[in-house]
């Protein structure tokens, strides 16, 4: 694997929406610098660089004030990147880790220092090559105070995953909502399925993110501007609006066939968020109680 790929825009609108002051990204992420931060061996595709001067700028340009950081996949265990990144930041972004769960409590300790909130467990197959959930249980029963568990896993094994996600003992955060089918509409089996899950305990969070990846087009349906995507997920938005979070997933990891402009992803927000109200909690409240909860009054 020597070809590097490029998944996100060059030159991306600037939204129509204007996002409210203090406005977070709650899911984004870095890839490199490779010469300074080199990907892991195991890493199943190399993109290009984009670091954090590359983020801090769409950041701007968005409307956005605040980052969330969540480590890719291509950079396995070695933190170095989210970290380097969130240094740079000037106290507007923090992160979410990816840990060996043999990790001593003190480098989680020094994790947290340097701006982590939380870790995440990665069940994509494709991405991944070892999911071990008794070591994942293990290591989030000794995850220092406040911090949360992101999850990130296909429909098709909800399931299957409920029994471990349930002895998960701090809060979790679930990627890009499970990755439902939202072209079944709001009352299809994925959404049903994953509101009885949200229903299971109230301190399930999720992101509502990526149509790029849910409501891709094909076969002359979907796409942007991703209908079938704010049609399925407005509802699960209003009803769970204290457990929502957002974000643009930029550099869009693996989507360099299918690459989104981040202005239209802006764009999505008030067809998923009708309201003032809900677009604070959405971008505002909401990322601050899991990552600046010392900033909340």
């Amino acid at each position: 694997m020597t070809d590097r790929i490029t998944s996100w825009h060059g030159n991306p609108s600037r939204p129509l929406y204007t996002p409210p002051a203090g406005a977070i990204d709650a899911h984004c992420h870095v890839f490199g610098p490779m010469a300074h931060f080199p990907f892991s061996a195991k890493a199943k595709y190399l993109p290009a660089d984009a670091g954090p001067d590359m983020l801090f700028a769409l950041r701007d340009h968005l409307g956005f004030a605040r980052n969330v950081i969540v480590q890719a996949s291509c950079h396995g265990t070695d933190n170095a990147a989210t970290l380097d990144a969130i240094a740079k930041s000037g106290g507007k972004a923090r992160g979410v880790a990816v840990v060996d769960p043999a990790i001593a409590d003190a480098d989680l300790a020094a994790l947290h220092d340097g701006g982590i909130r939380g870790i995440r467990f990665n069940f994509l197959k494709r991405l991944v090559d070892d999911a071990p959930k008794d070591k994942f249980l293990d290591v989030a029963q000794r995850l220092p105070a406040g911090w949360h568990v992101v999850i990130y896993f296909e429909a098709d094994i909800l399931e299957e995953l409920r029994p471990f996600m349930d002895a998960i003992p701090v809060p979790l955060v679930i990627d890009h909502m499970g990755r439902p089918d939202v072209t079944q509409g709001p009352d299809g089996a994925d959404m049903k399925a994953f509101r009885a899950f949200l229903d299971s305990r109230d301190d399930i969070w999720f992101k509502a993110t990526c149509p790029d990846r849910l409501d891709q087009a094909r076969n002359g349906m979907g796409g942007d501007p991703w209908n079938a995507f704010a049609d399925a997920v407005a509802p699960l938005v209003a009803d769970y609006q204290d457990r929502v979070l957002w974000g643009t997933d930029w550099p869009h990891p693996n989507m360099q066939d299918d690459i989104p402009d981040d202005g239209h992803l802006v764009d999505m927000i008030p067809r998923i968020a009708p309201t003032v109200a809900l677009q604070r909690k959405l971008l505002i409240d909401n990322p601050m109680r899991l990552y600046w909860p010392e900033e909340r009054v």
